[in-house]
C-alpha cells in the first residue's frame, strides 16, 4: 500500500515549509531588534533553522540575486516546495492510488 509513502513525503515537505517560515520570522525579529540574537536560546534556534534552510536557499540565491536589498529566495523555495507537493499528489492520483 503506497499511501504511507505519499503521507511521509507530503509531511516532510510541510515540516520543511514550517521551518522556513520560522527562520524568516526569526530573521525579521532580529533585524527589527525585537529579539536579542545574543541570547543563547534564540541564537541556537536561529543557527538550527538556518542550517536546515540555507542548503535549499543557496542554489536559488545563485540564480536570483537580492533585489533592492530584499531576499526573495525563501518565497521561491516555498513555491517550489508547494509545487513538489502538488506534483507528488498528481503522481499518486495518476497512478490510481
Amino acid at each position: 500500500m503506497p499511501y504511507p509513502i505519499y503521507w511521509l513525503i507530503t509531511n516532510i515537505l510541510s515540516l520543511y515549509q514550517l521551518i522556513i517560515f520560522i527562520w524568516v520570522i526569526l530573521s525579521w525579529l532580529v533585524a527589527f531588534n525585537v529579539i536579542n540574537p545574543y541570547n543563547q536560546i534564540v541564537s541556537g534556534i536561529i543557527r538550527g533553522t538556518g542550517a536546515l534552510v540555507e542548503p535549499g536557499l543557496r542554489p536559488i540565491r545563485r540564480i536570483l540575486p537580492a533585489l533592492g536589498g530584499m531576499d526573495f529566495s525563501p518565497i521561491v523555495l516555498l513555491l517550489l516546495i508547494q509545487f513538489l507537493k502538488v506534483l507528488v499528489q498528481w503522481i499518486y492520483l495518476r497512478a490510481g492510488f
